[in-house]
């Protein structure tokens, strides 16, 4: 079965709302970034340089189940950018759910947190080393290397989701 839902995951700063959007325009599909639906809760405490929680995360992946469900009852294909760091986040979001594939962005923690310290975002580069320690890498996902260029990983994608 072709997917689809496409979650771009990683830490933050490594890539997932510039590819997922970039996805999604060459897809023809919808796109969302998860960082739209966390409550200002949990962005404050982020910007505050405080880690989240699991129980932090749980309403805020619920939401995002929610969104997914939707778009696969609906037809509409989404692509959805998501850290998704642990294996439990991501059976929250998809366990028992045919259609949805995993596109996993990964590289060295240097270039990510320069990649951190260059936007804006709420996400502070303190955080960086607390997601990294939280992440839980996937095994069954498309894995891309954030050194490569975008154009690079969007055909490596693309060539992945050929049936």
């Amino acid at each position: 079965m072709s997917p689809k839902v496409l979650i771009v995951m990683g830490v933050s700063g490594s890539g997932k709302t510039t590819l997922g959007q970039a996805l999604a325009q060459r897809l023809g599909w919808a796109f969302a970034d998860a960082d739209d639906y966390h409550p200002q809760s949990n962005r404050d405490k982020m910007a505050r340089g405080q880690p989240l929680t699991d129980a932090d995360r749980e309403p805020w992946l619920l939401r995002l189940r929610g969104l997914i469900e939707q778009h696969l009852a609906e037809d509409n294909p989404l692509v959805l950018a998501c850290s998704a760091l642990k294996e439990s986040y991501r059976t929250t979001l998809s366990g028992g759910l045919e259609g949805v594939r995993y596109v996993f962005l990964h590289g060295d923690p240097a270039l990510i947190a320069q990649r951190m310290q260059n936007r804006e975002h709420y996400m502070p580069v303190s955080l960086l080393q607390s997601q990294l320690e939280t992440l839980e890498p996937p095994t069954n996902a498309i894995q891309l290397d954030i050194s490569r260029s975008l154009e690079d990983n969007l055909r490596e994608v693309l060539k992945q989701l050929r049936p």
